[in-house]
């Protein structure tokens, strides 16, 4: 095996390859390294694939080309309660034309195509390898060594994309070894098998359209939340879960997944469905307050690996950002093997384009998110809040109506208490 290149990329994830693509479509030696069997062999994906702008450089085409399941119609808000769901849904027709706003996919597939249209660029994709360190000359990266026969690769630049538990950022000392579990949260997934009729029929849809549903109130008082989307055919569900929270609470993701799939609101979206697979992932919900040095002697990092993810209970983004971070990556490469500087000062120019795009902006826009999404009455008090207000308000009992201000401010006294409620809409408003 070539033990010898001009740039190498640990992981083949979205960041990873668009990071490797783009320095191969310009002519670079690139080695593409991936410890699963194929690239998306050991990801999970419980969310909507964004449009991802950076690609559409390369493939102006994207949609057509891509191996993409449905794209988004319908984007829907639920507020559940063990009794009854209070939904809220958006619906646009103006996002049924290319190019589309998001995309439901299937991570092993997708990842897949990605990483091969790197290799047709040029890039050498290496597989069934994992980076147990980096090498350091001069005290500078200039390549990693792997478990794979006790080898060695050699290059004057390294890009690491190897998720939120990068070991090659943490042996370059770009991140702490560990992380604060206050920043982390856990996705559990459920992949349910189902016609692509009785989705069709199920959720409203037609052709190739799909819908994506968060969900609030269902994880038992853990913080977090769950998702649905729809694939071509078959419904991904899961649930999103704060560490700490998860860990202080005793409970395992798993039940409260099967919980949550049993409960009579989800019982009868997936009747008729075959359960495929569960799988399991971290999630850097910390986002902008727990990235790593982007930018070191020789190496810069990408993607999950340097918690690029937006977590704001509206949205989660990771694949649109981490496309991006890879891609500017690519580029920051070739202008250091332009000048020739591989130092920190060098490959500096990564983070100053992160700055110009919208990954760091947003990133910094939303880092206090999180920290609103750690307030426990979110998951329990207002869901019970909204559910209960319709109640009433649909409640024909023989009693004399109240009004809404009346209905809201007694809904609000009885369940979360008026000075939490302005607290909870300020820390909001000042999160978002």
């Amino acid at each position: 095996m070539k033990k010898n290149f001009d740039a190498i990329v640990v992981g083949a994830g979205p960041a990873g390859s668009s990071a490797a693509l783009t320095m191969a479509k310009a002519g670079l030696d690139v080695a593409l390294l991936e410890r699963g069997a194929f690239p998306g062999e050991k990801n999970m994906f419980g969310g909507v694939l964004h449009r991802l702008t950076a690609l559409e450089e390369f493939f102006p085409d994207f949609w057509d080309q891509a191996p993409l399941e449905r794209h988004i119609v319908k984007k829907g808000l639920t507020f559940m309660t063990g009794e009854a769901t209070f939904n809220v849904n958006f619906d646009t027709q103006a996002s049924d034309r290319t190019p589309y706003n998001g995309y439901t996919v299937h991570r092993p597939r997708f990842d897949r195509w990605l990483a091969e249209e790197a290799q047709k660029a040029g890039a050498t994709l290496i597989t069934r390898t994992t980076v147990d360190d980096v090498i350091r000359e001069g005290g500078k990266i200039t390549g990693v060594t792997t478990l794979r026969d006790g080898g060695a690769l050699k290059a004057p630049i390294v890009i690491a994309a190897d998720g939120v538990l990068s070991l090659t950022a943490e042996k370059a000392g770009l991140r702490r070894p560990k992380f604060d579990r206050s920043h982390m949260a856990i996705g559990v997934k459920a992949l349910i098998e189902m016609p692509k009729e009785t989705i069709d029929e199920r959720f409203g849809l037609v052709r190739d359209q799909g819908a994506s549903t968060e969900i609030v109130g269902c994880t038992e008082g853990v913080r977090g939340g769950a998702f649905l989307y729809t694939n071509y055919d078959a419904l991904s569900l899961g649930l999103v879960l704060h560490l700490g929270s998860l860990a202080d609470s005793g409970k395992t993701p798993y039940d409260l997944l099967n919980r949550f799939m049993a409960q009579p609101q989800m019982a009868k979206l997936l009747r008729g469905g075959r359960l495929l697979e569960y799988s399991a992932h971290l999630v850097p919900e910390g986002g902008y307050e727990m990235m790593p040095e982007l930018v070191g002697d020789g190496i810069m990092v990408a993607g999950d690996a340097a918690a690029m993810c937006i977590v704001t209970g509206l949205n989660l983004e990771g694949i649109n950002l981490a496309a991006q971070s890879g891609v500017l990556a690519g580029k920051a490469a070739l202008e250091a093997h332009n000048s020739r500087d591989f130092t920190k000062s060098g490959l500096s120019i990564y983070r100053r384009m992160l700055e110009e795009s919208f990954v760091l902006k947003d990133l910094k826009l939303y880092k206090r998110a999180p920290h609103m999404l750690h307030n426990d009455r979110i998951y329990t008090s207002y869901p019970e809040l909204v559910c209960g207000i319709m109640d009433e308000i649909y409640r024909i009992d023989g009693n004399p109506k109240s009004t809404m201000t009346q209905l809201l401010m007694r809904a609000v006294k009885e369940k979360v208490g008026l000075k939490n409620a302005l607290a909870d809409v300020y820390s909001g408003w000042r999160s978002l």
